[in-house]
């Protein structure tokens, strides 16, 4: 009698991700130049062009390997989404141009890799034009403690021209050199892992979100939650515009199906239908609660922008005497002006649609909107309003400069030498950096030569404390003031 053969299910097979890589570096020093040309030249096969203007990520294809790289926003008001893109990234590019060398934003990109804890290659870009200078960039990332090959380090350094597009096909082979030595394992059939890039308001389509597989995979149909925000996937499209059924890891793809657009940076599951139809009802009931402050000292507004990317990144760089009422993305609307009015706010949008009854309502309201298309200008007209509507109800007592710092049973202390007037116990402080207003907080406690005061006057040093946690750094400018009442 013969025997049967017990044959063992096999065990899904595990596949390597593409690597996933960030781009960051300077405003100025041709990262969106760097990527268009490594998009230009090294295509996915049979797809050129169509790429999704807000999707945030896209795949390009390198002698028969897939890279898919994060495309982060430059200007420093990204600095949450450049972080952000640097710990979704398996590494970084950090590109640096060869005329300027090491900048404020190439300072804070290195934070965030260190942050990230993600391995990096610096690209030396405009290697080509007169003024560079690659040894001159070496010399000052030494100086930030990053040592590249040739100078005592083992940081891969290349040198590139994005604009002549020389130096690419070295730059690709450093990702898939370093990327190689500790590749990401994924498993196709396992549970979804998604990490939200982008996301959208479409008076048409509703809500769009750019996600980018990590792992398993996603399909028509499933359900996702994101946070507290839930979708049915209605369709699904890849880098290049084009509907397909399933996605992935290592894929950016842009879906419809949210409830409403979710946060950048949250994290995707899969979910049973049942569970949605248990939980969602119960996030829905939730009551909004406006913030509510005491004090007349901020410039009230009701932001609207056309991505929650975009929303995220202008709340972060906006004064800290800036108080954000309501915020959302997609068009402005009636609501946004009736409450508007009930808070004293304006209205503020980016990049978004204003109807005609809209305005209308505005007009008879009396509410000021307006509408920008630059980040730069938004800032600056909110600075201004600022600096116009609030500077007046303050009186500038001193001015001091942070020497040192130190730390005593764990409370941070600034060395300070008074430069202007005085500062006393209890006065606001304000912390600014260059030209940035770090934050603003009072004064705890007040030390010279290690007796307690309740002042200090101009050439003298001291030690401060503050009231709550400040993150101040040796160079740092404070400003002493008093509020007054209005």
């Amino acid at each position: 009698m013969a025997t049967k053969t017990k044959i063992k299910p096999s065990k899904p097979k595990q596949m390597v991700r593409p690597p996933i890589v960030a781009v960051l570096g300077h405003v100025d020093h041709g990262k969106t130049t760097l990527l268009d040309a490594i998009r230009q030249t090294n295509v996915v096969a049979g797809e050129a062009g169509g790429i999704t203007q807000h999707i945030g990520a896209y795949q390009i294809f390198h002698k028969n390997r897939l890279i898919t790289f994060i495309d982060t926003p430059g200007h420093a008001a990204f600095t949450k989404m450049r972080s952000r893109g640097g710990q979704a990234a398996d590494l970084v590019i950090l590109v640096i141009a060869a005329d300027a060398g090491v900048k404020p934003q190439t300072k804070e990109s290195l934070k965030h890799i260190k942050n990230a804890d993600v391995p990096f290659i610096v690209a030396i870009n405009k290697v080509d034009i007169a003024e560079a200078s690659v040894q001159k960039v070496k010399e000052e990332l030494a100086k930030e403690g990053i040592l590249v090959e040739g100078y005592g380090g083992d940081v891969v350094a290349v040198e590139v021209s994005a604009k002549k597009k020389t130096g690419l096909d070295e730059l690709l082979e450093m990702v898939f050199l370093l990327y190689d030595m500790n590749p990401v394992p994924v498993d196709p059939n396992a549970s979804l892992e998604a990490l939200v890039i982008e996301s959208s308001l479409d008076h048409r389509r509703g809500s769009i979100a750019s996600l980018l597989i990590k792992n398993g995979q996603l399909k028509l149909g499933d359900n996702l939650v994101a946070q507290n925000v839930f979708a049915k996937v209605k369709a699904i499209y890849n880098d290049q515009g084009r509907v397909i059924k399933m996605a992935l890891p290592g894929q950016p793809v842009e879906i419809m199906g949210f409830k409403q657009p979710p946060v950048v940076g949250s994290q995707v599951l899969v979910v049973q239908e049942k569970a949605v139809s248990d939980i969602e009802p119960l996030v829905e009931a939730k009551a909004v609660d406006l913030p509510v402050k005491t004090e007349d000292q901020f410039y009230r507004i009701v932001l609207k922008a056309d991505t929650a990317g975009t929303l995220e990144a202008i709340k972060a760089a906006l004064p800290p005497e800036t108080e954000t009422v309501f915020a959302d993305v997609g068009e402005i609307n009636e609501s946004d002006i009736l409450l508007a009015q009930a808070v004293k706010a304006k209205v503020i949008g980016f990049h978004v649609k204003t109807p005609a009854g809209v305005k209308k309502l505005a007009e008879t309201e009396k509410i000021k909107f307006e509408v920008y298309q630059t980040i730069y200008e938004l800032l600056e007209a909110i600075e201004k309003a600022v600096a116009t509507e609030i500077a007046s109800d303050e009186e500038i007592l001193g001015k001091l400069e942070i020497l040192a710092k130190f730390t005593i049973k764990k409370q941070n202390i600034a060395g300070c030498r008074v430069t202007e007037g005085q500062v006393s116990k209890g006065n606001w402080i304000r912390l600014q950096r260059d030209e940035a207003v770090i934050g603003e907080v009072k004064v705890k406690s007040l030390k010279k030569n290690k007796e307690s005061m309740l002042s200090v006057q101009a050439g003298q040093e001291c030690g401060l404390t503050f009231q709550s946690d400040l993150e101040f750094q040796i160079g740092d400018y404070l400003t002493a003031y008093r509020k007054i009442e209005v």
